[in-house]
């Protein structure tokens, strides 16, 4: 065999190895198409967040998803008649609040939803008084895609439970 044929081959070689690895370094950036299509959040009846989500772009992994936002709860007591006796009786703790979930996608696309919080307190309320959850908010309230690096911001959220005046007004 020539040396021309030989460094012919070799050349041949080498190109269809370049060219396996594109498509190989392609077909596993498949999904940096991924995108949020839809996204929502709201408080539940427990003051938890929930963030809801749609994502397109995907194949069809298993996606992790994760919730965060800064939560700001406030507690009191309330006695039999539904009435908050005391000013002194309510604790507004604040704190970074998280949540995951696993979503597998399926033909491109993930739906789900992810819960946080409320944070923690520690008011012991006295005798013949309930320990309630006022109000709570979250803000900064971001959804991310962990396994495609795709961050979605959702608007703050909110609700009242009792009325004990501010920050619950």
């Amino acid at each position: 065999m020539s040396v021309i044929r030989k460094s012919s081959l070799g050349l041949v070689a080498l190109v269809a190895v370049i060219g396996l690895v594109f498509v190989a370094g392609t077909a596993s950036a498949s999904t940096s198409g991924a995108h949020f299509t839809a996204t929502s959040d709201s408080v539940n009846s427990a003051g938890a967040l929930v963030a809801t989500f749609s994502e397109g772009g995907l194949g069809n992994e298993n996606v992790h998803y994760s919730l965060s936002a800064n939560g700001s709860a406030t507690y009191a007591c309330i006695n039999g008649g539904g009435k908050h006796p005391k000013a002194s009786n309510k604790e507004t703790s604040s704190a970074e609040v998280s949540g995951g979930t696993d979503v597998q996608a399926r033909n491109g696309h993930a739906s789900g939803s992810a819960t946080a919080g409320p944070p923690a307190s520690t008011l012991v309320c006295p005798s013949g008084q309930t320990f309630v959850l006022a109000c709570v908010s979250y803000t900064d309230v971001t959804v991310t895609d962990t396994t495609n690096d795709v961050i979605a911001s959702l608007p703050d959220a909110s609700r009242t439970f009792f009325d004990i005046g501010a920050p619950c007004s």
